[in-house]
């Protein structure tokens, strides 16, 4: 039985009925499409158009804040090279790096990963996720929603990602905060979007390096000039005519703009939104021990963000795509990625929040078993890895198994649809859930997928 998500089918009217036509909500998601320029002003109004009552923090009563954190691997990571080695297949499979024992027997990984192997109790690897395209495109959308659907002749996504289903259905955990951000932006193929959710549900992206030396959100930057304190004595005079227009202002529209423009105020100048981006809050050990690139910074960052109140944080890691030369890229990837994923890992286990954050790290397929001419590996989504943890997800385990050479799954075939049925169900979102699309048919958020029950 399907949960229809409230609010899906109804028309909206955006501004004063006199003033502006009705609009179907076909032509609303037309107008959502992610090459408007939209302010913050206008991005809570088209959230607002999306559903009048979405989840915030002010429904969801007292159930606990749950969030996952995405280190997305963009080009397609190596699994053979980082958690699924294959130390006795012929040298042109098994690669350069060997593997080292992890802190739970009988599982290891890459070399690369001291610091990954002593916190694998709290992670889980997935050996044998698979689909059946090999193209970027394609396998993006496949592993980013769940479903394929573009092709190299028609490459607009489909469905909404899993990040916007989840901002869709949780909201944020305080309502100043976004509750959907890409870090330092969204991935390059557009399949992390909203769709026939509506740009409301893209991410907010940083568009900034968190590792830069005066790093700064652009979106929540005042104009060169301006300060905080003057923009607030400006907001408290405007009120103060603005409750004139009020007066006079029958139909209460003018009351609901002024709404829109005040929470993009607050998100501008307030001190909550405003500490979540700021990592100089973080001491100088910490932020070592994340790492001082992007990499580390990113997570650090990440972590903060889901404390305020984010719901979903999207690492975008940069290309993976390892055609040449391969232990060149990885030799620069690896070891940053160590740093991150586990002092994340450690970092939200202090703090109390490993149980109630799931960290996810994917791309849209692996790389082949065998080393091409070119000391490089090309795509491969026969077999390939993911690696889950916290958010009650179990850790120190691995879930199905690779042939010896690594290139089919030998046992527990698992679809992306699984995935993410997993993290859905992970985050506490019904998994009968479905959207309203563009014409109006009901589409459910994993079809036939089924939460991976050795994770728990």
């Amino acid at each position: 039985m399907f949960q229809e998500v409230p609010g899906e089918s109804r028309m909206t009217e955006f501004g004063s009925p006199s003033a502006r036509p009705r609009l179907s909500r076909r032509q609303w998601l037309e107008l959502g499409a992610p090459a408007l320029g939209l302010g913050l002003a206008d991005l809570l109004r088209l959230r607002a158009v999306a559903d009048p009552s979405p989840p915030s923090a002010t429904t969801t009563g007292n159930k606990r804040h749950r969030a996952v954190i995405v280190f997305w691997t963009h080009g397609g990571m190596s699994q053979q090279d980082t958690v699924d080695l294959k130390p006795d297949a012929p040298s042109e499979y098994r690669g350069n790096y060997r593997p080292i024992d992890t802190v739970v027997p009988g599982i290891q990984v890459t070399e690369k990963w001291p610091r990954i192997a002593r916190v694998m109790d709290r992670l889980s690897v997935v050996r044998s996720v698979q689909h059946e395209n090999g193209i970027h495109a394609p396998s993006a959308h496949w592993m980013q929603t769940g479903f394929f659907g573009p092709t190299l002749a028609r490459n607009a996504p489909q469905k909404p990602s899993f990040g916007s289903v989840i901002s869709r259905t949780l909201g944020a955990g305080a309502p100043q905060m976004p509750p959907y951000i890409a870090i330092p932006k969204a991935e390059a193929f557009g399949y992390q979007g909203g769709v026939y959710l509506g740009a409301a549900y893209n991410p907010f992206e940083v568009n900034a390096d968190p590792n830069a030396k005066e790093f700064k959100v652009p979106n929540l930057a005042l104009p060169k000039g301006l300060e905080v304190e003057s923009v607030q004595s400006r907001a408290r005079l405007l009120r103060k005519f603005d409750t004139l227009r009020r007066d006079v202002d029958a139909s209460g529209v003018l009351s609901g703009l002024d709404t829109f423009k005040a929470q993009a105020l607050e998100m501008v100048t307030g001190e909550a939104v405003r500490k979540a981006f700021d990592l100089s809050g973080e001491s100088d050990a910490l932020r070592d021990r994340y790492g001082r690139h992007l990499y580390g910074q990113s997570a650090l960052l990440a972590r903060r963000l889901v404390e305020a109140g984010s719901t979903c944080v999207t690492i975008n890691t940069g290309y993976w795509d390892h055609h040449d030369n391969i232990y060149t890229g990885l030799e620069e990837q690896l070891t940053p990625l160590d740093n991150a994923m586990a002092t994340l890992v450690e970092d939200l286990d202090d703090r109390g929040m490993l149980g109630d954050v799931v960290i996810y790290s994917a791309g849209e397929f692996g790389r082949t078993p065998l080393i091409n001419g070119h000391a490089g590996r090309d795509h491969w989504s026969t077999c390939f890895s993911v690696i889950l943890g916290g958010g009650g997800l179990a850790g120190g385990r691995t879930v199905g198994a690779s042939e010896p050479w690594g290139g089919k799954v030998r046992e527990r075939p698992t679809s992306p649809q699984d995935v993410l049925a997993t993290l859905y169900h992970a985050l506490g979102i019904p998994l009968d859930t479905h959207f309203l699309d563009a014409s109006g048919r009901p589409t459910s958020i994993v079809g036939s997928g089924q939460p991976i029950t050795e994770l728990g």
